[in-house]
C-alpha cells in the first residue's frame, strides 16, 4: 500500500475564495467528506498551532450511519496560498485515533482560476485503519467535486 497520495484540481473560482472554504468551517462543513456523508460539527482555527475538529456521519442505513470525528492540528496557515495540517481519525474502542495523516493543501492562481494540490502523507495506521486510507483517494476526490460545485462567495 502506497503511503502518499497527491490529487490536482482546477476550480473555476479565484484562489482567495477556494482557500477560504478551507478554513471557513461554514463553507468546509458543506464539502468535507464522500458523497452523502453530512458534516455535524466543524471547528477550524486556521493558524499554526490551531485546532481542526469535523465530525463526518455517513449515509443513514449504511456501516457508515455513526460520527467519526476527526481531530487535526495547522502546522502552516499562509492565505491564499499554502495550508498543512494532520488529521487523527479512526478511533478505537477508546477513542484513540488510529489513522494520522500529514495534508498539505497548495492554492496556486491559474488564470482567474485555482489550482489545487493535495499531498497526503500517511503518518501512522494500524490494520483497522488501513480500509480508511485505502479509500482516501476516492473520499477526497468525492469531497472536492463538492467544493467545485459550492458557490462561495467572497
Amino acid at each position: 500500500m502506497d503511503n502518499e497520495l497527491t490529487i490536482k484540481r482546477i476550480f473555476d473560482a479565484p484562489r482567495e475564495l477556494v482557500f477560504k472554504a478551507w478554513t471557513d468551517p461554514t463553507l468546509l462543513a458543506k464539502w468535507w467528506g464522500p458523497t452523502y456523508f453530512t458534516i455535524p460539527a466543524c471547528e477550524v482555527d486556521a493558524r499554526p498551532g490551531g485546532k481542526l475538529y469535523i465530525v463526518m456521519h455517513g449515509p443513514k442505513g449504511t456501516v457508515f450511519d455513526v460520527d467519526m470525528p476527526i481531530h487535526g492540528m495547522f502546522q502552516e496557515f499562509v492565505p491564499p496560498s499554502r495550508l498543512v495540517f494532520n488529521t487523527d481519525a479512526v478511533e478505537d474502542e477508546k477513542g484513540v485515533p488510529q489513522l494520522r495523516v500529514l495534508c498539505t493543501a497548495s492554492f496556486s492562481e491559474a488564470g482567474g482560476k485555482t489550482e489545487l494540490t493535495l499531498h497526503l502523507v500517511l503518518q501512522s495506521s494500524n490494520p483497522a485503519s488501513q480500509a480508511a486510507w485505502a479509500g482516501s483517494e476516492m473520499g477526497w476526490n468525492q469531497s472536492l467535486d463538492k467544493l467545485a460545485m459550492l458557490q462561495v462567495k467572497a
